[in-house]
């Protein structure tokens, strides 16, 4: 059965279900997300536990589950951990990444992160990282291109860690934004209105709207009021649909 007859056949709103459908698509990177925040508050709080601060070598502990995900999960390209300014004793910023390449070897992410060289040197004003320390909720940044990581255009998906009340960085995983389009756009074209796919900031991660390409912004609409009451409305013209438990809304013309 192809996508439109599947809507057709569906018991309720067409909409709802692909929003459903998004909501499953992505939430399976959101549990690989979710396991890497619970190695590393873990790990976090063994080191608390012998009484000192964590270094960076800590970190390697956290490598098992970021290859196992790497190698479980087909819509993820990378993940790891990254750490706040300042939570480590022998680094000022850390990232903890892996990535899978063409080839299926899982690789580290090795970056120049001194401030005097690198461009890349402070991570925190970017949306991975900026979203879930300000809002305390999962998040999906982009899509972006991963000047960072791949140099592919992507999305990113994050959630805080927080360790002893504080903030102490953020869980995340990529997903190449190329494989997210071929999960989500069939059931995009087989909605009878244009639609796209947008984050809380309003920025677009899919569509099938020839108006509005992915990777614009769509103005007007508060997404993360729609995400936060997690209802469906109507504003400006526009149909308004969250996405089953991830930071995504439907948007339809």
């Amino acid at each position: 059965m192809d996508v439109r007859s599947r809507l057709a056949a569906v018991g309720t709103e067409p909409e709802t279900w692909v929003a459903a459908q998004v909501g499953g698509a992505l939430e399976a990177v959101f549990e690989a997300v979710a396991a890497t925040r619970a190695d590393t508050a873990a790990l976090l709080r063994r080191v608390a536990a012998e009484g000192r601060r964590p270094v960076s070598r800590d970190l390697a502990a956290l490598r098992p589950g970021l290859h196992l995900r790497l190698g479980r999960e087909a819509l993820v390209s990378g993940a790891g951990f990254v750490a706040d300014p300042g939570l480590l004793a022998d680094a000022p910023a850390w990232l903890e990444w892996w990535q899978s390449g063409a080839d299926g070897v899982v690789r580290p992410l090795l970056l120049d992160l001194d401030p005097g060289r690198s461009a890349y040197a402070d991570y925190t004003h970017w949306d991975w990282f900026a979203l879930p320390r300000a809002t305390g909720r999962r998040a999906v940044a982009g899509p972006y291109v991963d000047y960072l990581c791949s140099d592919e255009y992507s999305l990113t998906l994050s959630e805080p860690v927080w360790f002893q009340g504080r903030f102490a960085g953020v869980a995340a995983a990529d997903v190449y934004l190329r494989h997210f389009e071929a999960a989500v756009l069939p059931l995009l074209r087989g909605l009878a209105r244009p639609a796209r796919l947008v984050n809380a900031r309003g920025r677009v991660a899919a569509s099938a709207d020839a108006a509005h390409l992915a990777g614009s912004l769509t103005k007007g609409p508060d997404f993360g009021d729609v995400l936060a009451t997690a209802r469906p409305r109507t504003c400006e013209g526009l149909r308004l649909v969250p996405c089953r438990g991830v930071p995504l809304v439907l948007v339809l013309a």
